[in-house]
């Protein structure tokens, strides 16, 4: 428990993760009324947005069972937000898995960055908001001090790859080690399992985890695309032990990695 005045944290169970919060404020009234909104808003997202639930509206949408203007707004919001991460990526990124509905490779992002707009809004502007290692991080862990987050090595559980570091900046890793292979390729329908993992950097999540997920099914490709794109930074772990990074990724490489910057 924080002390008063001392900031806020809070852990949340939610859509199959856990989340947490990190707030840096001063600790107020208005924060904590700020808190529990967000944490109410990521149960509604899951309501809405669960693939592993039976009732819930994507899932009924993807039976034909409702319409979407029937939905609530946010499912279009969303579909939309994914028809341009498919074309962004080139087809990478798919709403669709083995021909289901399944927007989720964009939604937990997208629940995160809105989670931090609403503390954002109540007066938070120093926040990490962590869903299941995918972050979004507002302002500095301390003033004049940057978030430092160390992305876990895939293949040597209990160490890391890198610790990147910054601020305002958002954070999404897209792998196999936790969840197996849940990714496919959305060309050939078959699941991706090279490489080990990609983490993106970028400014705001939503689109950061999508492009993680893009990354990861592209697999060699990752790299000159994510080189292409501004605002973006990439580093991938290959089965091997070896990976990349893109020119501008703001990460220091731990003892023992191999990702290499281009030439």
């Amino acid at each position: 428990m924080s002390e008063p005045g001392r900031g806020l944290r809070h852990v949340e169970q939610a859509m199959g993760t856990v989340f947490s919060f990190d707030i840096r404020d001063a600790r107020t009234p208005a924060i904590e009324s700020a808190l529990q909104d967000a944490v109410a808003w990521l149960h509604h997202v899951d309501a809405v947005f669960s693939t592993y639930r039976s009732d819930s509206v994507v899932s009924r949408l993807g039976r034909g069972e409702v319409a979407l203007v029937d939905c609530p707004t946010e499912v279009r919001e969303v579909l939309v937000l994914c028809e341009r991460a498919q074309h962004a990526t080139g087809g990478w990124f798919s709403a669709t898995a083995n021909g289901c509905l399944d927007p989720s490779g964009l939604v937990k992002g997208w629940a995160v960055e809105r989670a931090a707009r609403i503390l954002r809004a109540a007066g938070a502007h120093h926040t990490c908001v962590n869903g299941g290692g995918d972050l979004q991080l507002t302002g500095e862990a301390a003033p004049g001090v940057p978030w430092r987050i160390g992305i876990a090595h895939p293949l040597r559980p209990g160490e890391l790859c890198t610790v990147v570091t910054g601020a305002d900046l958002a954070i999404a890793t897209s792998g196999t080690t936790e969840r197996g292979a849940h990714i496919f390729d959305p060309h050939t329908g078959a699941p991706v399992t090279r490489p080990a993992s990609v983490t993106v950097v970028g400014s705001t999540l939503t689109l950061t985890d999508a492009y993680a997920t893009a990354a990861f099914a592209m697999g060699a490709g990752a790299r000159p695309w994510l080189e292409g794109l501004d605002g973006y930074e990439g580093l991938a772990v290959e089965r091997d032990g070896e990976g990349w990074t893109t020119q501008g990724f703001p990460g220091t490489p731990c003892e023992g990695t191999r990702a290499q910057a281009p030439a």
